[in-house]
């Protein structure tokens, strides 16, 4: 049977995941519903997609009986109080990245998932890349030797949108792009917690971070070196360095290609002729068929991005966050 989605807001990303899905087998996912904050905006997506349901608001989406799981594409600042709502109305959740605004927000969330038994996920879609697949399985085989270092950017020139530059949006490039640095470093380093972390980086005139470094370290003589910016271009390249080799890979956050000791290694995407607003966007679809797998087999989590690395991850940006001097209305509530 055909797990059957709901997808909550109509915005770029929200339509690149759709089209992403569309690329599976019809017998394993269906859309059958959209939520926006206008219904306008809802019917306009449901039109395009051809998705049979469009809502006003979020709440009759979570109350929509025939959905099993539902796609959280919604503003920074209203991915907890939505994904909740839909956890709370028995959906499972896939909720884009950051998962919350904060690590109390992400430890509610999951205490709520696993109370009610249902899937959560934060849509870190890079992890299910066929190339982060074969990345992981190179550094436990020790191809390259014990991992010592990692170094990893990510910097585009988005400083002026809103989304990056304004608080009440939830903005600053940790929570943005950070998190694809941190969780790359997180994934060569499975398993492991910092023993140190030492982090630094910009304001805008809006007191959230513009640009953002840190150096975390780990027993072992482990150590991970990141940056992130919203003012220039950096690399945009994650470099893993063992005792016996290194691994380059370019476009680090959906990469179809990496480099081992001079040798490239190709991993071309899932075909989709659609039209996407994000580059790769059709490896979407990776993270929407581990989705459908876990949820079939009766999973709370994926193995592939566990809920305490999703609380690890929250803890991490709320850490830089605090050194760096961003913060947000949400650090102030308990839940």
């Amino acid at each position: 049977m055909a797990l059957k989605w709901g997808i909550a807001s109509a915005g770029k990303i929200c339509n690149d995941f759709v089209v992403a899905v569309k690329a599976l087998p019809p017998e394993d996912h269906q859309i059958v519903a959209v939520a926006a904050r206008s219904l306008t905006s809802a019917e306009k997506f449901a039109t395009t997609h051809g998705i049979p349901r469009a809502y006003e608001g979020y709440k009759k989406l979570a109350e929509d009986a025939n959905v099993d799981v539902v796609y959280v594409g919604v503003l920074n600042p209203q991915h907890y109080e939505v994904s909740k709502m839909m956890l709370e109305n028995g959906k499972h959740v896939l909720c884009e990245k950051p998962f919350t605004m904060n690590e109390k927000q992400t430890r509610k969330l999951i205490e709520i998932a696993r109370a009610k038994k249902l899937f959560v996920m934060e849509a870190i879609w890079s992890r299910f890349f066929p190339a982060y697949r074969e990345l992981g399985r190179i550094i436990e085989a020790g191809d390259i030797g014990e991992v010592i270092q990692v170094t990893v950017d990510f910097g585009v020139p988005i400083a002026k949108n809103d989304r990056i530059k304004l608080k009440e949006l939830g903005g600053g490039v940790i929570l943005d792009l950070g998190i694809y640095v941190l969780q790359f470093q997180q994934y060569v380093f499975r398993g492991l917690s910092p023993t140190k972390i030492v982090a630094t980086g910009h304001l805008n005139e809006q007191e959230v971070d513009n640009s953002a470094s840190a150096i975390i370290t780990y027993s072992g003589n482990k150590t991970a070196l990141v940056s992130v910016s919203s003012l220039v271009k950096l690399a945009c390249q994650g470099t893993v360095c063992g005792t016996k080799g290194m691994i380059t890979i370019d476009q680090m956050w959906c990469p179809t290609s990496f480099t081992v000791n001079g040798k490239v290694k190709n991993f071309p995407l899932i075909e989709n002729d659609g039209s996407f607003n994000y580059n790769n966007s059709a490896g979407l679809a990776y993270e929407a068929e581990e989705v459908w797998k876990c949820i079939k087999e009766g999973k709370i989590e994926s193995e592939q991005l566990t809920h305490e690395e999703t609380i690890q991850l929250a803890g991490l940006m709320d850490f830089m966050r605090r050194e760096i001097g961003v913060v947000f209305p949400a650090d102030a509530e308990s839940y």
